[in-house]
Order: C-alpha cells, then structure tokens, then sequence
C-alpha cells in the first residue's frame, strides 16, 4: 500500500470547472472528459502547434517552481527542462507518443526538481499533453516483464470465462495492490454485474449483485472504451484546475480524454464515497471495439497509488483477458452454431424429402422448438395459421407478427420483453413474453416464443432510487444513491434473450425453405404444363365444311393461366368449338383449368345440350373445385346447314363477321360458374358461307384503361369485314395488336363455314 507522496499534497485552490455542477438530473450529460482540472499527483502541460505551452495545471508554481500564467508561452525544455525535452523528443522520434519515459527532472526549481518522474505523452485535437507524474519512492516494486509474462500464462490457461474473469481478479489485486478487485460484465442494457472478485477476508463479498446501467451512465462507458485505465489515488483530492480553463487558441477546455491526471466527475466522487471507498482504479475489457466489462478496482485504508509500472501492466492483462474473453466466447458459439447446424440439416433433408407441404413438414418436425430453444411457434402461409408447441390465441400471435415486422432485418426479429412493443402483450407472457420472428412479409410469417423467465436479481442497492428521486422534480438535488445493502427483485415478464446465432440459424433456415418451396413449385409448375400442352392442342383440327383457327399467348413470364380451348365432333356430326377461362394463375388455375376441359369434353361427347353441359360442369366447379370459378362459352356448329347453338357463361360475348360487319351476339348469358346458378338458355345463329365466328378470353380485351365494352368495341373494329383468305394470320393480329394491360394469358379461336 502507498499513500499520496508528501510533495503533492491535493492543492486547496478553489476549482473552476468547465461546465455547470453537475446533478443526477444531467449526469448522463456531463462532460467529463473536459473537466478542466486534474488530480494533485501530478502536474500537466499542453503544448501547442509551435511547441509552446497553451495550458498548465494550476500546481506548477509548487512543483515546476512557476505559476502557470508564467509557464505559457514557454517551450517544453524551458518548462519541464532538458531531460524530459529530450525524453519527449525520443518518442517523437520512435513514433511512441503514447509510451512513458522515465527520467530524472532537472528544471532546477519546484520540488520535483531531481526527482525520478514518468513522463506520458499523447495528443489531444492541436496539442501534445505532457503528463508528468513523480515515481513513489517506496511501496510498490517494479513490475518486471516475467512477472507479467508468467500472469498471462496463468490467464490463458483458464477453461472458461468463468475462470478466466476469477483468474484475472486475483492477478491484477496481486500486482496493484487494492483491497478488493472486481470483474464486472455488462449485460445487453449496460445494466453490470460482479462475476469475479479477489478482496480482503474482511469485506462482504460484491459477487453476484447487480448494478444499474445509471451508475455508469453512456459517456463515461464512451470513455472507458476509449482509454483503457482510470486512476483516483486519494478520493478526498482536491482538484486542481487548468489555466486557462478555455484555450485562448481554440476557444475550448482541452479534453482530457486519453489523460492518466483527469479529474474526475463529482458526481462519481461522492457515489464512491458512499461506498466507503478511498482510492479506486478500473481498466476496462473490450471487444470488438464494445466495451465488455471493467476490471473496478477499491480500496477502503487510504489513498493508495499503484506505479506507472503497475498500472500500465494492469492495463495490458486487461487487454490480454479482453482478446481471451472473445476467443472463448466465439469457440462456445462456434461450437453451438456447429451444433444448430446440424439439426437444421436434418430438419432441412427431412422437409425436402416429406411429401406434404414444406410448411406442414417443418411444423410438424420434432426438433423445430428445440432448435431455437423455443416453447411453441405459429406459421401463417396461405392464409392460414398452424401452431406447434404451448402459443398464444391466433389474435395474439397476429398482433406480434405485425408489431415486430418493422424491426426485422434480413428477414428476422426478436424481442425477450413483448409488452416493450404493447403492454397488453404482458398478460400472456407466461406463454410468450419473448418472439422470434422469420417472415418475408405481413402475409408469410413465423413466430417462436418462449415463456417468461422470473428470476430474482440481487442487486447492490436499490436500482430504481434514482427514478423514485427524479419522480420529486427537477428542483429536488438528486445525489448518488447512499444505500449499496444488497436488494432483491423479482424480475418478470422477460425470456431468455434471443443469441445471435439464432437470427443466423434462422436465415439458414429461411433460405433452406424458400429453395424447397422453389423447387416444389417448379416440379409443379414442369407438371401443369405438361399437363395444359397435353390438354390444349398444339394443332388445330381438321373438319369438312369449317376452317378453324386457335392462338394460346401464355402470361408475361411464361405464368401458368386458366386459359383453354378445345375442338372436337359430337355424336349428332356437329363439331363443338370451345373457350375458357379459370380465373387465376399458377399451378391451382392451370390444374382446375385441365379438370374443367376434360369434364366439358366428356358432357358434351355424351350428347347432351349445351345447358345442360355447363350445368353439370358448374356443379362440378362447386362440389369439387371449391373456391375456384370459370367462364366458358361454348358453339355447336353444323358444317351442312350451318345451324349454330351458342352457349355461354360469364364469358365475353362471341362476335360474328357476316355480310363484312362484325358484331358481338347478344346473348341471354348465364353467370360463371362455380356460383351454383343453372338453367340458363342457349342462343341460335345461322352461319352463312364465308362467316366466321370469334371467341376470345378476357385477356385479349381487359383493359384497365378501358371499359369492358369499349374493348370489345375496339378487338370488333379490328376484326373488320373478316379474314379474308387467311383465316390464322387474322387470328394471331387480332389477338397480337390488342393492347391488354392486366399481364393476362390471351386465347382466341375462330370457326369459319367455308363452301362445300
């Protein structure tokens, strides 16, 4: 142990800060790294771009034997002599600003005079801060290169992180010197708790409470990250204030960011003497640039002053522990993700293999939940839920998928505190108080949940004091919390966190599915349209007396439609001409569309009217294609005589070019099918030789721009006074130089009686 050395007893001038006294009300505000002072054991210039003192603590007139009004403008040899110039210059030169030197002062005044002195150096904006800080004569002994090198042998050798932070406590006590060492591990919400602690026999044990993030509010984390060792040797020092306060030259209070002198807040002041401490040390533990933890250092006898030596080794086993903490930390989840990884293989062969739905097979796979760790999940597909496992009522799971949609990224969120997004959430989170979202929009979603985790939490003090304080007002002087006797709560309505690694597995998993349901429906769609060229002539039919011609322009992307056309003889020698249309696209369309054919077909092959044809056929749409609908007209036409029956459903009205004008046939239309309505009656035409008659789906004359009528107007003007000669080369203009917009397949056939 080693007190304050006598030659720099704190300096009682009154201190000037560089901003307002700070209260709890703004703690999370102050500007500690301008302080505008440092701490008494040591002494502090700043040099500017010329090599000039700009700014000198206030207790240069004691220890460099000059005010510090007096030392501005002086060079640094003139204000700390040769031998600390020349110690500063050799760094310079080593490219080592940050490294200390040790030399003996010959300023040939103050009291540091022929002292041995560590020199430390960096850069602050436009200025080189020289810190120079006197070496304690007796107390704590050099720390040797070994000794460090043995303590980082005995580190890497811990099995876990458990023992590695118990390791590291019990090293850096042994090498400063402090009553009780603690390592101390931030939790998602900067919220710390105590893992590891080396400490007196005496002193009540700090491990395993808890302490609120406010305790360390957000800039002094920023500070920690950035500067790994923080120094109070005596907590009753006085401060000792800069001059100037501001740079004359900048206009602003140097920042002390990266200063071992700094002082320190106030604030954080009188919460350590709360807690009966005396001198306190911390370095900190980084990871990936995130501040981890600190190493928090207290003592409770007295000022106590570890050496440079000491500290700077402190420093570096911090940074050794912080590369070890990651090592192991990534080795746990490499070992995990290995493991996820190869369930979520044995999930992904076994839904590639299982012949029902992706989504059903996945459901239905027993280690889904233990996968993700969860207790139940939801999967919305097709408009309909399934759930798995212990889940919500479907309301609910529904109110979360849309509250967590906006905060997916990559196709996932998570959340371990529901009723953060909606309060009402919390009354079911004895099922789901935490969600794992996987979704590629509001309508295909899936949800793993989890219960809520009750635990009790000790903490070191009463963490919601300072919110019961602010609650008084803003005129109340809030102080740091007084009480550190262990507190307990009951912590509720929170899961398990969500790992990283799960979002990862559930990419994985997101991207797994997507290509099976891909290759799904590219074997479904290779099927339907085997199945649609197998049902829908690839050449027109022959028959004495009639020329026919057909086009079938599938949808933009080659999409799978409902269009079909057919052709055929009835028993009585007419021949049957046929369009339809099943509403929709894709592989469902396509397949309704192949049953509708092959039913009409059988209908009319059986002789029967046409009426009575479509009748059957729209009881089929109703009794076996539920939630399927189609249009259909359908012409039975004698060659010989060139009697026609025409007979239609919801399908666009046919036109008839006779006599060099083209009509549509207005006829008593029934509606489309699947709707259960019967009965309704054919209509009968005359085709004289040469007329033609044209049947078309809706593709060929949907136009979003455009009424229905106004399109069958113009496809009407189009056609003109027929097809002249060449009945197929009509055909494939009329359908061609329509102008649909509704990304529609398009069909039209044309039956012409020709002279016998």
């Amino acid at each position: 142990m080693t007190d304050t050395d006598p030659a720099l007893v704190p300096n009682r001038e009154a201190h000037t800060p560089a901003y307002d006294t700070p209260n709890l009300t703004t703690c999370d505000r102050e500007p500690i790294h301008i302080p505008g002072a440092i701490q008494p054991h040591g002494v502090l210039v700043a040099l500017d771009k010329h090599g000039r003192v700009a700014v000198a603590s206030a207790n240069s007139d004691r220890h460099l034997g000059l005010p510090a009004p007096e030392l501005v403008g002086l060079t640094l040899a003139e204000a700390l002599g040769p031998a600390a110039d020349a110690g500063v210059a050799s760094l310079a030169e080593r490219g080592e600003p940050g490294e200390p030197v040790r030399v003996v002062m010959d300023t040939g005044r103050g009291d540091l005079d022929q002292r041995l002195v560590d020199v430390l150096t960096h850069q602050s904006g436009e200025h080189l801060v020289v810190e120079v800080e006197p070496v304690a004569s007796s107390g704590t002994q050099h720390v040797s290169y070994r000794a460090t090198r043995s303590a980082v042998t005995r580190l890497t050798a811990a099995a876990s992180v458990e023992d590695l932070t118990q390791r590291l406590a019990r090293e850096i006590r042994e090498l400063t010197g402090f009553d009780r060492v603690m390592v101390y591990r931030f939790d998602e919400q900067w919220n710390g708790e105590v893992v590891a602690e080396e400490k007196l026999d005496r002193l009540n044990s700090f491990k395993g409470l808890h302490y609120p993030a406010s305790d360390i509010p957000a800039q002094a984390r920023r500070l920690y990250t950035s500067n790994w060792t923080r120094l109070i040797a005596d907590i009753g020092y006085r401060p000792v204030p800069l001059h100037p306060v501001r740079d004359p030259g900048t206009g602003r209070p140097l920042d002390l960011s990266h200063s071992v002198l700094r002082s320190v807040s106030p604030i954080h002041i009188e919460y350590l003497t709360n807690m009966g401490v005396t001198a306190s040390m911390s370095v900190s533990i980084v990871i990936d640039g995130v501040l981890w933890g600190l190493i928090a250092c207290h003592h409770y006898s007295g000022p106590h002053q570890p050496s440079l030596d000491a500290r700077s080794a402190a420093e570096f086993l911090g940074q050794t522990a912080s590369t070890l903490i990651a090592d192991r930390e990534r080795s746990d989840q490499r070992a995990t993700v290995l493991a996820a990884r190869s369930v979520l293989a044995e999930i992904i062969s076994s839904v590639s293999s299982d012949p029902r739905t992706p989504h059903q097979a996945l459901m239905s796979h027993p280690s889904l939940l233990p996968l993700f760790e969860a207790t139940g999940a939801a999967l919305l597909a097709d408009g309909e839920i399934t759930t798995v496992g212990d889940v919500p009522p479907e309301t609910v799971l529904t109110r979360i998928a849309e509250l967590m949609a906006p905060h997916q990224h990559d196709g996932v969120a998570s959340s371990h505190q529901l009723s953060e997004l909606d309060p009402a959430l919390a009354e079911h989170s004895d099922v789901a108080a935490g969600a794992f979202r996987i979704g590629n929009g509001p309508d295909r979603w899936m949800l793993l949940v989890r219960p809520e985790r009750r635990q009790v939490v000790d903490w070191g003090g009463d963490p919601t004091n300072k919110a019961i304080a602010a609650a008084e007002g803003p005129d109340v002087r809030l102080s740091p919390r007084k009480s550190f006797e262990k507190w307990q709560q009951v912590v509720s309505g929170r899961s398990r966190p969500w790992e990283a690694w799960h979002a990862q597995t559930a990419a994985e998993l997101r991207a797994h599915i997507a290509n099976v349901l891909v290759q799904r429906t590219q074997e479904q769609v290779s099927v339907a349209e085997s199945l649609q060229r197998s049902v829908v002539p690839l050449e027109v039919p022959r028959f004495d007396g009639l020329d026919l011609s057909a086009l079938y322009l599938s949808a933009p992307g080659s999409q799978l439609g409902g269009d079909w056309w057919d052709a055929l003889e009835l028993p009585d020698g007419r021949v049957a001409v046929v369009a339809g249309d099943v509403a929709g696209h894709g592989v469902r369309a396509a397949a309704a569309m192949v049953q509708a054919r092959t039913a009409l077909r059988a209908y009319l092959l059986e002789g029967q009217p046409l009426g009575h044809s479509l009748d059957r056929l729209d009881n089929l749409f109703v009794r076996l294609l539920d939630g399927h609908t189609a249009t259909v007209v359908v012409v039975a036409v004698d060659p010989g005589s060139g009697r026609t029956e025409v007979a239609s459903a919801g399908h666009p009205p046919a036109l008839l070019v006779s006599g060099g004008r083209t009509s549509a046939l207005d006829l008593g239309r029934r509606p489309l099918l699947g709707v259960g309505v019967v009965g309704g009656a054919s209509a009968s035409v005359t085709l004289e030789p040469g007329d033609t008659l044209l049947l078309y789906s809706d593709g060929v004359v949907e136009n979003r721009d455009a009424s229905i009528d106004d399109s069958i107007a113009q496809l009407a003007t189009l056609a003109g006074t027929g097809p002249g000669p060449d009945l197929e080369a009509w055909v494939r203009r009329l359908v061609r130089e329509t102008d649909p917009t509704q990304g529609d397949d398009r069909t039209a056939v044309a039956v012409r009686r020709t002279p016998f």
